[in-house]
């Protein structure tokens, strides 16, 4: 299902960004800025410092991704993933922010669309959001969780 229509006719795209910290959620928004790349409307942001927040605010509207914080409290990104994965029919996707490369095994469990890594990098987090939202706009939206680096031994 090709949505092109759809995201060209939008003036923003609405992100949704959960996590606990309040720091983190200040620079994931100053790296994202207004506009995340130039093919892609500017966007606008939706903080959530809880789960049930962001879970409320699919009652009330959708999103074009959710940026979630694997390190959260007491839910976590993974965890909660999963269940939007789970519980939400047509769920955005997913971008996951992890700590520890090693963790790249359990965002393919919470089927994160993708993974950017913490500390945020005000230049891979712009292209991992934007690689997603135009993959899910092509509808070929597939798991890109594999970190580079982070190859299994077994």
């Amino acid at each position: 299902m090709v949505r092109d229509d759809v995201i060209s006719d939008q003036d923003e795209l609405v992100l949704a960004l959960y996590s606990d910290d309040r720091v983190l959620r200040d620079q994931v928004c100053v790296a994202l800025g207004s506009r995340i790349a130039d093919d892609l409307p500017p966007v606008r942001i939706l903080e959530f410092a809880t789960a049930n927040a962001l879970m409320a605010a699919f009652d009330a509207g959708s999103f074009d991704c959710l940026i979630l914080d694997a390190e959260a409290a007491p839910l976590g990104g993974m965890g909660l993933g999963y269940q939007i994965k789970d519980e939400i029919d047509m769920s955005p996707p997913i971008v996951l922010l992890v700590a520890r490369q090693v963790d790249a095994w359990l965002a393919i469990w919470s089927r994160a669309d993708a993974v950017a890594p913490l500390p945020i990098d005000p230049l891979t987090l712009p292209d991992v959001v934007a690689n997603v939202i135009r993959a899910d706009i092509a509808g070929t939206l597939q798991s890109s969780v594999i970190v580079p680096g982070a190859a299994s031994r077994h």
